[in-house]
């Protein structure tokens, strides 16, 4: 007892001869639990009455309300979409639906994981054929000369992580194995392969754009980026902001125009029989400065895939809607088809230039 005395004593003693000393007292919140009979004297807000909004059960599924298209998005969303652009101007997009027709892949044996049944000595994997697509084959199908291609740049989401292939890349034997291939084998963001010392620059893990110049001067690649004439090109050159989202409609394998439903006309619009506005598609291709004159044969793109057939003359009575339930495409003729690309064709697609998927694509 008398010791707690004594402590207590020279506390006391300690802080008294520091009460000369200035200064600032410094505050902590602590947590202070109210007793059970303690009233509260604090005024509570009043009870939001408004009702809670219920959990979007749609949300991500391009139906609901909220769902924001691409082309409304800027930052980094605005490469989401891998565009090619030839001398400054889109000519078609990197996915595996919209591929140049004619395109042909190259099979890559590649060891995949397979069922192991008990009791028995399966090796657990298989070989499998994996399809690659030349970045050469793919200019060529897009109607390009290679001898005429000053410079190829392939960028990733960092631009210094870019490759740059030259006239004399391109054309040597190394080129052959200058690949590139989609995550999910017919679906997914497109992936490079280039082979060691090839071209310029630092390979991107994956692809954001596709850059071809034949008429104008190539950006030059630094630590940095692309720059043209010192400038930083942050952009597409000679073109700005990257295209993104709305409903691609290709002619004869280049992109010919897009369907963004907030560009649309509603005064050149008709009501439809379930009540939503739809346009002609030949009319609106046309206003584009497409030339549907010629067009033997359209395909309607979704999911990947080339789906419905239409003769080129059906373009125009064709009526077409772009609301919300198009799930980030539009809707073709009564029966409400989904297309999320349109490829037209002047001359009817071989059935061998028909793109296929195998066993080993699932």
């Amino acid at each position: 007892m008398l010791a707690s005395r004594l402590l207590v004593v020279s506390l006391l003693a300690l802080v008294a001869c520091k009460g000369g000393e200035k200064s600032e007292p410094k505050l902590r919140s602590a947590t202070v639990a109210p007793s059970a009979s303690a009233t509260n004297t604090v005024p509570t807000p009043a009870a939001d009455t408004k009702p809670a909004k219920p959990e979007d059960k749609k949300k991500g599924d391009k139906t609901d309300e909220e769902w924001i298209p691409a082309e409304f998005k800027s930052g980094a969303a605005r490469w989401k979409d891998t565009g090619v652009y030839l001398d400054g101007k889109p000519i078609g997009f990197l996915t595996w639906g919209e591929m140049p027709i004619g395109l042909k892949p190259t099979w890559v044996k590649d060891k995949v994981s397979a069922n192991k049944r008990a009791g028995t000595k399966d090796l657990g994997w298989r070989w499998a054929q994996q399809r690659r697509y030349r970045f050469t084959d793919y200019l060529v199908a897009m109607g390009l000369d290679l001898h005429k291609v000053k410079e190829l740049h392939v960028y990733g989401p960092r631009f210094s992580n870019s490759v740059v292939a030259t006239t004399k890349d391109l054309l040597s034997p190394t080129a052959q194995e200058f690949y590139f291939r989609f995550g999910s084998n017919v679906a997914g963001k497109a992936i490079p392969q280039t082979p060691d010392n090839f071209g310029h620059g630092n390979p991107p893990d994956k692809i954001a754009a596709v850059m071809i110049y034949v008429e104008k001067k190539p950006p030059t690649l630094t630590d940095e980026g692309f720059e043209l004439d010192g400038v930083p090109q942050e952009h597409v050159p000679y073109f700005g902001e990257p295209l993104r989202g709305g409903i691609r409609v290709y002619l004869d394998n280049r992109l010919a125009a897009v369907i963004k439903r907030q560009e649309l006309d509603p005064k050149k619009a008709t009501k439809a029989a379930n009540g939503e506005l739809e346009w002609k598609l030949g009319e609106f291709l046309t206003a584009q400065g497409v030339d549907t004159s010629k067009v033997a044969e359209m395909w309607v793109v979704r999911d990947e895939r080339r789906t419905e057939k239409f003769a080129g003359a059906d373009l125009t009575n064709m009526m077409f809607q772009a609301s919300a339930q198009a799930k980030g495409g539009v809707l073709l003729t009564d029966k409400l088809i989904r297309a999320n690309s349109i490829a037209l064709h002047t001359k009817p697609v071989a059935p061998e230039d028909m793109p296929f998927t195998t066993a080993d694509d699932d």
